[in-house]
């Protein structure tokens, strides 16, 4: 906001003065510093000593915190400016609405009435040297009214700073105009001013991302923090459209609290709350630890987010009303009802619900103290005809009574509906957590209400999770006989997160509970218990373990008991991984849940089931490079675009090996050396002609960590190499490592175990780690060291982390007893350092 008419300080004063503040106590030593005049110098430092003071008392906090730095730092600025005519001191923005946090900017506009231009910077350097000196960061500028005015028309940031002004010191008279004309302004200037102001809020949110669902949020620029919180208030101020009162202070309070804990942890002008300091902001919050601080300030960023939308709404509907009332009075000739007023059009949605105005509202008969099941009525209405639920009809739906036990037949069916009802579902379950009505009606649901997922897999809160895993489940109810089901599956899967012990077996528990209470009869309650319980059993089946070993088969068809409910445990299956994020499903993972659902579905209905504990036959591409390999004796490597869905920065990469030791770290060696990053890989033994031997075959999706992937040649050349010894890949990576590698937080330790009763042919290892470069090479390495040999392997990259597993066998083929598997995942834990 710097102008022509501010002087600027000198070299050292400036860089003071544009720095973020720094600690208080070293501003405290600063005073009276360089740029500042003698006259000041006492002042200051009683300012400082005060601030310090201020700052380091652990009873004040919150808001009585906030309004005693604002009025110290009124008082100190007060004094800087002393006794002036036809100038004030004017705060804008944050400082001018008296929310000053510890670290926060100082928003000063010094206003004149260009009556004495000459003495204006000298009064200006009178001010901002001293809080330069003090390293606090401001935000000046120096202008006539006229000139705040023309600025604000031009930028939209500057005119909604103004319609905080508050005065400081000097002319009052001045500051006074200056509000009557900011306010002018702006609501006559409305219409153009706030689709701009929305297209500001949107690209925000566009670039910060929401806050609710963010793991290190931006209090104040993630979409629902401080600043859409402001913009409510200066829609507010248009008159045209007013954001829903109800919790939003609230909110808004605990944001600034939240940030004002952030400042004086870190020390730092800073509004990202990072995982690192999440644990000390809690205590400081007297919380009691970092999951709760993030549930209270998703909450309130929920809070504001919905009221954005609201209120968003309303103001599209006003101006487009607005700009319809001309031709409307043209059309109608000035008649129309009392002063030619036009009631809206009512269509009818479902019984006592209706659609006005592009909203669903309840109809003038409807009676929601009388009518229990009018929530879930409305609400299914609403999202099937893809309408928001107005406000005050949301606030009129809370006073329905309590549903009987059990719900009736009509209750759990409009419940169904609007699961079922796609992406309008979402805002349409907003509506209603807004006034706690699905807490009401499902209890449960409060324990997972904004409740944090800290694996970076997935994109949701627990709560958003499972209504997002039901707008996908609705789109695969005709693959199923039962999509009831299906939906209320998807609505309570992770209904256990947060409960102690294995979320599903909690969730199990909780589902038990809950179907009957809902209507459902007793072999229902048992399909959502299993479902429930075993969510996660076909993706963990089919990407970690050996599909040709008939023991893999029976676990799932003795987890899932009958063909409906494994068609049921198909579709959530996908659903879940769907609504999880981009990492959880792919072409490749879906491929391998259908192979495996069509085996168990086999052997459920009695079928020959094609799983064997032979390796399965290799397609016809696969048999010629692995008669390649065998006629070579030597590795074979050839390259392919990736499948469609599976990623077009991937590529499909198969190898064929003679069977011999050491192939699987060799190869993962020199995929590490060239910079190939594993999505996912199998790797298995085929015999395509028994009379010369076999070949391990390995089939990899790999990308490029920079540019391209290398041609197969070089690839094939450096194996060869790898193979025969010639080429030391442990060194060369531990090289590469120690010269340019990149620091990595390591949030938990890996995990090896032994997976006992999935095979009988051979020992089951499954590896859980962070994603490094080369670390399926070491697990590689460490399972030769250890003499066993890989007879197949599955691994998945997912986000940051891979489950990887390994089906093993002594040298001389068969399972590993106990000890032995136990050392060898030992030594590979250690190889991971572990």
């Amino acid at each position: 906001m710097t102008d022509g008419l501010t002087k600027q300080p000198a070299a050292g004063a400036a860089t003071r003065g544009t720095a973020a503040a720094g600690p208080v106590d070293r501003a405290g030593a600063t005073a009276g510093g360089t740029g500042g005049k003698d006259a000041t110098a006492p002042e200051t430092g009683g300012y400082a000593a005060t601030r310090l003071r201020l700052l380091h008392r652990e009873d004040l906090s919150g808001p009585p915190l906030r309004t005693a730095l604002a009025r110290l730092t009124d008082d100190w600025l007060a004094t800087l400016l002393g006794p002036a005519e036809g100038v004030a001191l004017v705060a804008v923005g944050g400082y001018g609405r008296g929310e000053l946090s510890p670290r926060s900017d100082l928003d000063v506009l010094l206003l004149h009435d260009g009556t004495a231009t000459s003495q204006i910077a000298a009064l200006a350097d009178r001010v901002w040297y001293p809080v330069w000196d003090m390293g606090l960061a401001l935000d000046h500028s120096v202008r006539t009214p006229a000139e705040a005015r023309r600025t604000a028309a031009g930028d939209l940031k500057v005119h909604l700073g103004l319609l905080d002004a508050r005065h400081l010191a000097g002319d009052p008279a001045l500051t006074a105009a200056l509000r009557t004309t900011a306010y002018e302004d702006w609501r006559a200037q409305a219409p153009a001013r706030l689709p701009e102001l929305r297209e500001l809020c949107e690209e925000r949110a566009r670039r910060q991302g929401e806050l609710r669902f963010l793991l290190e949020p931006d209090l104040k620029e993630a979409r629902g923090g401080l600043r859409d919180a402001t913009a409510l208030r200066a829609v507010a101020a248009s008159w045209l459209a007013d954001a829903p009162r109800e919790g939003l202070d609230r909110a808004r309070a605990l944001l600034l609290d939240t940030r004002d804990a952030l400042h004086r942890v870190t020390g730092r002008a800073t509004d990202r709350l990072a995982l690192q300091e999440q644990e000390q902001v809690a205590r400081r919050l007297g919380l009691a630890d970092a999951d709760t601080l993030l549930r209270e300030v998703y909450e309130a960023g929920r809070t504001v987010s919905y009221a954005t939308d609201v209120t968003w709404r309303e103001v599209t509907r006003v101006l487009r009303s607005r700009s319809g009332r001309p031709r409307l009075r043209r059309i109608l000739g000035g008649r129309g009802g009392r002063g030619g007023f036009v009631e809206p059009q009512r269509v009818p949605l479902a019984e006592g619900v209706v659609e006005q105005d592009g909203e669903a509202v309840l109809a003038r008969t409807a009676r929601p103290e009388h009518d229990p099941v009018l929530p879930l009525r409305a609400a299914a209405a609403a999202a099937q005809a893809g309408l928001p639920l107005s406000p005050p009809t949301v606030r009129r739906l809370a006073a329905a009574g309590p549903l009987p036990v059990p719900w009736p037949a009509e209750a759990r069916e409009q419940l169904v509906t609007l699961l079922g009802a796609g992406e309008p579902t979402v805002a349409v379950w907003e509506a209603l957590e807004a006034e706690g009505l699905v807490s009401r009606l499902l209890p449960e649901w409060a324990h997972v209400r904004c409740r944090p997922q800290r694996n970076p897999v997935h994109r949701w809160t627990v709560d958003r999770h499972l209504v997002e895993t039901a707008v996908r489940a609705s789109a695969l109810t005709r693959r199923v006989g039962r999509p009831d089901l299906l939906l209320m599956a998807a609505l309570l899967h992770d209904l256990g997160k947060g409960h102690p012990g294995d979320h599903s077996e909690a969730g199990e528990t909780l589902a038990r509970g809950l179907a009957p209470r809902l209507g459902f009869d007793g072999a229902d309650t048992e399909v959502l218990a299993t479902l429930v319980r075993h969510h996660l059993l076909l993706a963990e089946t089919a990407t970690r373990r050996d599909l040709d070993d008939p023991a893999t088969i029976r676990a799932v068809t003795d987890a899932v008991g009958s063909a409906g409910t494994l068609e049921l445990l198909h579709a959530l299956t996908e659903a879940d991984a769907l609504a999880t994020g981009p990492a959880a499903w792919s072409t490749w993972r879906a491929s391998l849940v259908a192979d495996l659902v069509r085996r168990a579905g086999a052997a459920l209905a009695g079928r020959p089931v094609e799983a064997r504990t032979e390796p399965a036959p290799p397609t016809a591409g696969e048999e010629r490079l692995a008669i390649e390999a065998l006629r070579t004796a030597g590795p074979v490597v050839a390259l392919e675009p990736p499948p469609e869905g599976a990623g077009q920065d991937s590529v499909e990469l198969t190898v064929a090996v003679p069977d011999q030791p050491g192939v699987l770290p060799a190869t993962a060696g020199v995929l590490a050396l060239h910079r190939l990053t594993v999505r996912a890989a199998e790797v298995r033994a085929v015999a395509p002609a028994p009379a010369v031997g076999s070949a391990l075959l390995l089939n990899w999706r790999v990308a490029a960590e920079y540019g391209s992937p290398p041609e197969a040649a070089r690839l094939r050349n450096d194996l060869v190499r790898a193979l025969d010894g010639s080429l030391d890949v442990a060194a060369r990576l531990a090289e590469r490592e120690a010269a340019y590698g990149r620091r990595r937080v390591v949030h938990a330790p890996p995990r090896v175990s032994v997976v006992e009763g999935v095979s009988r042919a051979a020992t089951v290892l499954e590896v859980r780690a962070q994603d490094a470069p080369g670390l399926l090479h070491r697990i590689g390495r460490a399972l030769e060291d250890a003499g066993v040999w890989v007879r197949s392997a599955r691994v998945s990259t997912l986000g940051a982390s891979v489950v990887d597993a390994f089906y093993v066998t002594g040298a001389e083929g068969g399972v590993l007893d106990p000890e032995e598997a136990a050392a060898v995942a030992r030594k590979v834990r250690e190889s991971l350092g572990g």
